[in-house]
């Protein structure tokens, strides 16, 4: 989503050549504006031993651009590739990007995947993270120099979220009279814990109902936990939230569940709505926040820490709106897309020749 936000900001000041490690999970082309200069070229696969000939390959399909930009692990055979051939193929600055973790280093690096990336990133021009957590992991454990790391916050248009959504506002899913909303948008990995969420909920009277927005392969594991807790009836997942400001507002409070986050979007969309955020201590969750929102935020080793987080919330309504007026005020002033927007181009144009994106 970040990635739209800027191709839509940059428009056509530049062509966006777009290569996915899972060429049937492009969801996201489907938000670019149908006007601006988008391809998808054919591109080795990104996936496969990192043998010398297949790096090559990726490459030599690296020639021809201005400008190469990288996501997370998924793409370090092309940061490899890069770094062994950049001189001899004479290839275009790289930038790569680090958002976080999947399931598989949640709780704990994987020593050869640091390894690999400590060489990896050898010849990239500059190395964009998020958060602190991957700020302080990029300068210590993958040993990059200080020049080349830059801690660049995501940001959305605040301005968006300010109005509530109607209650209708959802095809096939009315928010009624009496009826409360705790609500997560995540993709339903199994990173995100979604069933803890499940559990949470259960312990919450029946007028509160659980609205989990997004898509994945852990969508009959939470539904198999709720009907597990008794409380099917309460849980919905309407699928992916195309314009999150469209209904996040219709949440009360806003959860999330994970086991390892960084800087997450969804955090900073429900704080532009002006709603409390409970969460588990993870990534830089609890510095985003509004210093008022934060001793709702639960040790991640506590199990049950976040149900009686939410447990409290769910009996002030009072509270709830204080905190979200604080988030919000807290949004507006740290985390606007514009401010977000600036920074990238700021970075991306200063590695292309004589270009202003």
């Amino acid at each position: 989503m970040r990635c739209v936000a800027l191709i839509s900001a940059f428009g056509n000041r530049a062509r966006h050549s777009i290569v996915s490690a899972i060429p049937e999970a492009m969801g996201a082309a489907e938000l670019i504006p149908p006007d601006i200069m988008a391809d998808y070229p054919g591109f080795p696969p990104l996936t496969g031993l990192p043998t010398p000939g297949r790096l090559k390959r990726i490459a030599d399909a690296m020639r021809g651009y201005d400008l190469i930009l990288t996501y997370n692990w998924g793409a370090m055979d092309a940061v490899m590739g890069h770094t062994l051939y950049a001189d001899v193929m004479r290839l275009p600055p790289l930038v790569h990007h680090e958002d976080g973790f999947n399931e598989d280093e949640a709780t704990r690096l994987k020593w050869r995947r640091n390894f690999y990336r400590k060489f990896a990133l050898g010849r990239a021009a500059a190395l964009v993270v998020p958060s602190r957590r991957l700020e302080d992991i990029a300068l210590n454990i993958w040993q990059q120099p200080r020049a080349r790391v830059h801690r660049i916050a995501n940001g959305i248009d605040v301005a968006a979220y300010a109005v509530k959504p109607p209650r209708d506002t959802l095809s096939g899913l009315l928010k009624h009279e009496g009826e409360y909303w705790i609500g997560t948008l995540a993709g339903l990995r199994k990173v995100k814990n979604l069933p803890l969420l499940v559990r949470c909920a259960a312990k919450l009277p029946d007028e509160w109902q659980l609205v989990i927005f997004g898509k994945g392969p852990e969508r009959e594991a939470i539904l198999a936990e709720a009907a597990a807790c008794g409380i099917e009836h309460r849980v919905h997942l309407p699928g992916f939230a195309e314009k999150p400001a469209e209904v996040i507002g219709l949440f009360d409070i806003f959860a999330l569940s994970s086991k390892s986050e960084q800087f997450p979007i969804s955090v900073v969309e429900a704080m532009a709505a002006g709603l409390p955020v409970a969460a588990p201590d993870v990534g830089d969750v609890k510095a985003m926040l509004a210093e008022e929102n934060r001793a709702y935020v639960a040790p991640a080793e506590d199990r049950d820490a976040l149900a009686r987080k939410l447990e409290e919330l769910s009996r002030d309504g009072e509270l709830r709106a204080k905190l979200g007026a604080a988030n919000r005020a807290c949004a507006m002033a740290q985390y606007g897309e514009s401010r977000m927007v600036d920074r990238y181009r700021s970075l991306y144009s200063g590695l292309i020749r004589g270009t202003r994106l």
